[in-house]
Formats: structure tokens, sequence, C-alpha cells
């Protein structure tokens, strides 16, 4: 596909588009703030837009569509996978300033949220009035709920509550060229036509921009409790959470760290983490608070009787605050090691987790890498990060073997290439493991079908030919 470029006649349209000047970006500098994300690459956008109505949004993708232009949308720039770069220039269409509407209707649980308000503050207003919206990214204090929407979105709370298309009831959507349409509605039960929703949802921007969602919510648990299991051995640890979830508990969350995340956290600020422990498994329970009670005293047997060399309840509300401090603490304490951090998602069914470990620690001493493990292990959702020094490329080509060589394991044991970070342009070379060709050839023909020019959002999830992931520099 050949892209027109942004001229000086084009540039001129788009001002009439968006007349405040502010918030048409031309500068180097500005474009500069544009050319990143949370992965690897730099790559500059021709021009920034910051629009703040559906309408501009509409006319600007109108715009692009009639002059074949790539179009970018994104948000607070926290994608891990790539997802928001514009690897083909064109208009990077900075969404975060549609922050305006954030309405909680409590009698039918639900929040209606344009795509620039930030996660946290979708939780913050949904407790206020005793209510719950589930999703819980880690990024959530500066990730935006459209760039949530936009990759599906998990989080810790994954486990019991799922992500964030489970909660997604309705979407105001620009089209590739420029219509609006709205899918789905204000009601849990809707079956009319296809599910244009959950398409939406996760396709990274590729069929279309949000500019509104209507967000399910619940109501909040009255009682949380929280157990830290320590463990000798991470494969037992594996076995742990395996034999709690098919215990009859189905925990809040159930989050892992390995004996790399707990020495660097102790390093960074010092929570008391037991640095001797190869791993440690960290157990959320909420819900009735009799329930809660009798649920984390089983969980805390079922550890032990595993092999947990000891287990910590937490007694009051401050130690169960420090316990996920910790946890959260991990990837600004593991880039201390090194500079480079190479965080990946890859997902394996409950059963496999064990056999996971066992191959991720196999990978790590083929390799000579600094892999970490920490995440959502209760679903199967690990992160395998690897700590590394971009400026040491022999380094980091030993790096993308290891990052190739997880995602084999992942496919082999049943798993899947990404469980929240989506695919962005980092795991497009990797598609096809997983998919096939077919079904990968199936994705291919939505995409054409909806944007025929391929102007939204492109070299996103599809690979180009030979394309492979790259890492090192020049």
């Amino acid at each position: 596909m050949k892209y027109k470029q942004v001229d000086a006649e084009i540039l001129g349209r788009i001002r009439e588009i968006v007349p405040d000047a502010k918030r048409v970006l031309t500068e180097r500098t500005d474009l500069a703030s544009y050319s990143f994300d949370a992965s690897f690459g730099t790559h500059f956008p021709e021009l920034v837009v910051q629009p703040k109505t559906t309408a501009e949004v509409a006319a600007i993708v109108k715009l692009a569509y009639e002059e074949t232009i790539p179009i970018y949308p994104r948000g607070r720039s926290t994608s891990l996978s790539g997802g928001p770069l514009p690897v083909e220039g064109g208009i990077a269409l900075d969404m975060s300033h549609m922050n305006q509407r954030l309405e909680i209707i409590p009698d039918d649980l639900i929040a209606i949220v344009s795509p620039g308000v930030l996660t946290a503050n979708i939780h913050q207003a949904a407790e206020q009035v005793g209510l719950m919206y589930p999703p819980d990214p880690s990024s959530s204090a500066v990730a935006t709920i459209g760039g949530n929407l936009a990759e599906n979105a998990g989080g810790p709370r994954g486990l019991k509550y799922g992500v964030t298309k489970d909660y997604v009831l309705g979407l105001e959507v620009v089209t590739p060229q420029g219509e609006v349409i709205r899918t789905g509605g204000r009601t849990v039960k809707n079956v009319t036509g296809y599910d244009l929703t959950k398409l939406i949802v996760g396709s990274e921007g590729t069929l279309g921009i949000i500019t509104e969602a209507i967000l399910q919510l619940i109501p909040k648990p009255p009682a949380t409790a929280t157990l830290m299991a320590i463990f000798d051995d991470i494969v037992t640890s594996g076995e742990a959470i395996s034999r709690v979830l098919t215990s009859g508990i189905l925990p809040a969350k159930m989050e892992i760290m390995d004996q790399a995340c707990i020495k660097a956290v102790e390093a960074y600020q010092p929570c008391g983490l037991p640095v001797e422990a190869e791993a440690i498994i960290l157990i959320e329970v909420d819900g009735h608070p009799r329930a809660v009670e009798e649920e984390i005293k089983e969980a805390a047997r079922i550890c032990e009787s595993i092999g947990a060399s000891r287990v910590e309840i937490a007694n009051t509300e401050a130690e169960r605050e420090a316990l996920w401090k910790a946890r959260k603490m991990v990837s600004p304490a593991i880039v201390r090691m090194k500079p480079t951090k190479i965080s990946e998602d890859a997902t394996v069914p409950r059963s496999k987790i064990p056999e996971m470990f066992a191959r991720l620690k196999q990978i790590r001493d083929k390799y000579q890498v600094n892999l970490v493990v920490f995440g959502h292990a209760g679903d199967g959702n690990l992160h395998p990060n690897i700590i590394a020094d971009k400026r040491d490329q022999e380094e980091m080509k030993r790096v993308e073997k290891a990052v190739a060589e997880i995602f084999e394991a992942a496919i082999a044991l049943g798993g899947t290439l990404s469980g929240e970070h989506g695919i962005g342009n980092m795991k497009a070379p990797f598609m096809e493991m997983e998919l096939g060709a077919a079904g990968l050839d199936v994705m291919k023909r939505i995409k054409e079908s909806l944007d025929p020019k391929n102007i939204m959002n492109p070299g996103k999830i599809f690979p180009k030919p030979g394309q492979r992931l790259v890492l090192t520099e020049g």
C-alpha cells in the first residue's frame, strides 16, 4: 500500500477541523514525544492531532481515508507491544484529550466513559457508590480506558473476574471511512446481529477508533483476605497454584514472584520479603466475610500440603497493602539490574504452569539471560521479563532468541502469545505460529473488508513477509 504524505494542503484541511492550533502539532520536538511507547523502536508521525470530540475524530478519519493517509490512535503510550507506534508515518491521533465523560449510573450498574479517561479514575468513581469495575491492569493509574479497550487489557483480577472485553456492553466507534456507529448498548443481554463490540475490543485500533464506551459494573465485595506462600522451588509453587484452583476456591488474585524479583524488590525498597525463597505466591480471596475467612485458611492449608516452607496470612489491612505494594514494585525494581526490560506475557493453560516454569528455567540457562518471572499465575498469564542492556548488541541477539523460544514453549503447551499486552508489531512475526496460515488469513480478510485502504493503525498484528523480532539497533 502506498500512502500519501501529509502536505500543506492536507494540513490546512486538518486545521479547519481542529481550529485550536495547540491541538495540531507539527514541530519535530513534539513529534518525538509520539514516536515511541513502552516497547521497542522509534517511529515518527508526520503530524499529531489531539481531538476532543467524536465529530473531530470522524472528520479527521474521513479525510485520512479519502487521501489514503495512515492514522494511529493512541492513549498514554503504555503499550508493551508497539501498539500505537506510527510505523508508516501519517497522523498520530492522541485520544487522551477526549476525557470529558465519566458517568456512573448505579441503577443500571454501568459507567459511560470517554476513551481518554484514566482507568484508575473509573475504579475510584465506581467505588464511591459501592460498585467495582473489575479489570485492573497494573498501569491503570496512567493508562486510558481507550487503550485498555484497544488491547483488551487484563490485570491481577482477571483470574476471577475476567478481562476488559467481559465488561464492555457497548461502544461508539469511528470506522475507517469516518462513519460513526454504535455497537451493543446499555443492557447485559443483547443478541441483535453480529457482536461487533467484541470484535472491536482487542482489535488494537486496526478496525476503528473507540470514542465512547459503556462498561458493566458489579457490586464491590464486602471483604478480602490475602496470604503469602513461600516456596523453595518454583515448579512446586506452580503445583500449588493448580491445586488451589481445583479445590473449589476461586481467588480474586493469585500472583507469583520468583527469586530474582524478590531480591530486586528488597534491594529497591525493603519489604521484608524472604530473599532465600525461589518463589512466593500471593493469594487474595474476596466475598462474604465468613466465606473469605474459611477460604483463605483452606488456601493456606493447601499450599503447606504441597510444600510451602511458610505461609503468612495478612492480619491487618496495612499488612495486606504491604504485600501488594511489594508485587507492584517488581517492574521498577528489576530495571535497576539493567536498563532494558523486555516484558512478555505468554499465557498457558493452568495445568501447564509447572511445566512452563521448568521451560523458562531451561531458556534462561540456555541463552544466559537475566530472565525473571512474575505475573498473574492463577490464570496462566505469566510475565517472563528479560532484563538486559540494549547497548550490548551481542546480549540483545541472545535475548531475541530467548523471547522467540518463550513464545514457542507457550504455544507448544497449548497457550497463547499474549494474555493482555496485545500483538502490536513486536509479536506480529509469531502470529502464524499460533493461528496457522488459514486462521491468520481469516483475520486479514476481516481487516481488508472493514479497512480496504489499510489506513487504520497499519503495520500491526499482521506480519510483513520475512518480518522477525528485532531488538538490536542498526
